[in-house]
């Protein structure tokens, strides 16, 4: 079966402004006639949403790093197959909140897991499907953490340390200058207008080849 929508998640550490940028480029895209679904990692789907509370609640039993990585890519299974590829075939551009980058951000450069490990796992659950165009929003640790606490009330991942964060962030950041072509960083400590000038500077594009393909 023929893919005919595009994949474009949004990456970045808390704090980052992702929430007010998709709603941006879901704006965008809607206005050159792009059908929309709009989504979020982990979660997306009735039971992934439940493995997201049991991943981002508190609570006296520890989760293990293993059992955290197990539990992402199980949402991530359920998520792809209900939500993410249905949406891309039937044409839909899917914009994710966090992906399989978070992945690699969070267990392996904040938990120091085998990055080995997690691509295997990717591999398994998502088979070839990969985004077509990254959005990583980037701000020094400090900034995000502030605006993440005014936020709301700190969840299980978001009261790590912030060595923890550093780490997320260089992770981001290597992966970034794996793949330049697909993760474009956007420096999000900059003013809104200056950061979504940037991403339509990076999505024109890529909507307007597409289009006259």
């Amino acid at each position: 079966m023929m893919i005919k929508g595009k994949f474009i998640t949004l990456e970045g550490g808390e704090g980052v402004g992702k929430t007010t940028n998709m709603s941006f480029l879901k704006d965008y895209l809607s206005l050159h006639g792009i059908p929309v679904t709009l989504t979020r990692e982990p979660g997306g789907t009735p039971l992934a949403e439940h493995i997201r509370i049991l991943l981002l609640e508190s609570s006296d039993e520890v989760i293990t790093d293993q059992a955290e990585l197990l539990l992402m890519f199980a949402a991530r299974a359920q998520h792809l197959k209900q939500v993410i590829e249905p949406a891309l075939h039937a044409g839909s551009w899917v914009i994710c909140d966090r992906f399989t980058d978070a992945t690699y951000a969070y267990q392996g450069g904040g938990r120091n897991m085998s990055a080995q490990a997690i691509q295997w796992l990717e591999n398994f659950v998502q088979g070839n499907l990969r985004p077509d165009l990254t959005f990583l929003f980037d701000a020094p640790v400090e900034i995000g953490l502030k605006r993440a606490r005014h936020r709301s009330s700190l969840d299980r991942i978001e009261s790590e340390t912030l060595v923890f964060f550093e780490q997320v962030r260089r992770a981001y950041l290597l992966q970034a200058k794996l793949e330049p072509e697909r993760i474009k960083v956007i420096k999000s400590d900059q003013a809104l207008i200056d950061v979504q000038s940037e991403i339509t500077r990076f999505l024109h594009p890529f909507v307007f080849n597409d289009h006259h393909s």
